[in-house]
């Protein structure tokens, strides 16, 4: 019992750490400030059920996905720190700001932006990818295969209550106030970037020096 007790807690909180919602909420806000509460609330909702199946989806396959495409896990921080680059750029000039959305758009721009970043790289990113196929391979019972998809649960569940919950922040800082969030988070995006690349890059050269 203190065993399964124990893997629930480290599934939880490894997950919780590796997808940091606070981290993801500035770039949520930034990316949604151009649409009303309902619509800013759809988003939150889309990506954090595109994040938990993609989690779960990698915590039971994503070994034999990752051996069938022959992509490795240092391919994959590669990609994402160009795309947090790219991302870190743009709120830099805070562009991702100045996004105006049309209203017979809106739809087509939430199913796009809570997929992709949103949902994938910014929520369930290579570290978190990686922890759901290590934890599925640690959880020896049915018990804790299940505890792992209701950790999953309960921190997705908690992802969703957070970026809910920047329609209240954005009301209080208005468009300066975003504006000034965003260039200060594009150059945390950009370094992250930076780390996410060469913790892939520098594994990948070893192999082909060694």
């Amino acid at each position: 019992m203190t065993d399964f007790i124990a893997f629930g807690i480290l599934s939880f909180t490894s997950f919780i750490t590796l997808i940091n919602p606070f981290g993801t909420m500035p770039i949520f806000m930034t990316m949604t400030a151009e649409l009303d509460s309902q619509d800013r609330a759809k988003t939150a909702k889309k990506a954090s059920i595109a994040s938990f199946i993609t989690i779960i989806l990698f915590a039971y396959s994503g070994q034999l996905l990752f051996n069938f495409f022959r992509i490795s896990v240092d391919s994959f921080r590669i990609v994402g720190g160009v795309i947090f680059f790219l991302m870190g750029m743009d709120m830099l000039q805070a562009r991702l700001g100045k996004v105006k959305v049309k209203k017979s758009e809106v739809k087509l721009y939430i199913d796009d932006i809570s997929i992709t970043p949103l949902a994938i790289p910014m929520i369930c990113g290579p570290g978190a990818l990686t922890n759901a196929i290590v934890m599925m391979e640690d959880a020896n019972s049915i018990e804790k295969k299940v505890t792992l998809v209701i950790s999953v649960l309960l921190v997705m569940l908690l992802t969703y209550l957070i970026l809910y919950s920047s329609s209240k922040i954005i009301n209080v800082l208005g468009q300066t106030g975003i504006n000034i969030m965003m260039r200060l988070m594009g150059l945390i995006v950009m370094v992250i970037a930076v780390e996410f690349f060469f913790a892939g890059l520098i594994p990948i050269i070893d192999g082909i020096v060694n």
